[in-house]
């Protein structure tokens, strides 16, 4: 199997939490969806601004919000490479199954994402 269809075949992520995403965010005209991070990333502006891997939500909340995102519960850093990436944080399902806690995850992420230069 070529190396393309194998990394395709190992970004599974919960499709209905994509679908939760996707509602606050296609609204944009530069709004964009890349496989990334093993799961779905949105990009506004070129920018990666949250995304869904596995049952999870990645948030791009930014160096400044970043240290307080880390205390709220079901709250975890962004590891994907082994490594801690500051300002990307996971929310666990149970931190983002009512919509106004989804809301308020994608309300962060897309205004750190708008702060920055298009691409």
């Amino acid at each position: 199997m070529a190396t393309r269809q194998r990394e395709e075949m190992n970004m599974a992520y919960n499709e209905a939490l994509a679908n939760r995403v996707r509602s606050y965010l296609t609204h944009h005209p530069s709004y964009q969806e890349k496989k990334m991070f093993g799961g779905l990333a949105m990009m506004l502006n070129g920018n990666m601004c949250c995304g869904v891997v596995g049952e999870e939500l990645m948030a791009r909340v930014g160096p400044d919000r970043y240290e307080d995102s880390l205390r709220v519960e079901y709250v975890r850093q962004m590891d994907f490479t082994g490594k801690p990436l500051r300002g990307m944080v996971y929310i666990a399902a149970a931190g983002v199954s009512k919509e106004d806690e989804l809301a308020i995850w994608v309300g962060l992420s897309e205004a750190f994402a708008l702060s920055l230069p298009p691409k």
